[in-house]
């Protein structure tokens, strides 16, 4: 993340017995779900629906995502997941870091390059645009 950057957004999420591995840590794969969670309340908070924007034919989908883990989590902690936002060209750049509530502290950090497809083509969402233009 950019130093000072401010986030747009944030939510609170908690860990829940089934996403933790032998090691009582959760699995590095339950991350992605976080980070998608978090958009999406993100998405709710601009006014769109995913659902609604598919239906009428935008899809916003994942084209690149790097993950740095820094400190885990475990059952039962709670988190709190933020994010910004900016837009390169026909990408949203979605930079996402979540941190464990307790101490404050790294837990991982995404950055997340999502595209949109309209009418199943690559093309830039005037809807999308204007939903995330104020937290740009």
């Amino acid at each position: 993340m950019e130093k000072n950057h401010p986030y747009v957004f944030e939510t609170r999420l908690e860990v829940r017995d089934y996403e933790c591995d032998i090691e009582g840590i959760v699995n590095n794969a339950n991350y992605l779900h976080y980070f998608e969670h978090t958009r999406h309340r993100f998405l709710q908070k601009t006014g769109l629906s995913f659902k609604d924007m598919h239906e009428k034919g935008t899809d916003a989908v994942v084209a690149r995502m790097t993950l740095e883990y820094k400190t885990p989590l475990q059952c039962d902690d709670f988190m709190i997941s933020k994010l910004w936002i900016e837009k390169q060209g026909v990408r949203y750049i979605f930079h996402q870091d979540i941190y464990r509530e307790r101490d404050n502290r790294l837990s991982c950090r995404a950055k997340v390059e999502l595209v949109c497809l309209v009418n199943g083509r690559l093309a830039i969402s005037p809807e999308y645009d204007k939903a995330f233009e104020p937290y740009m």
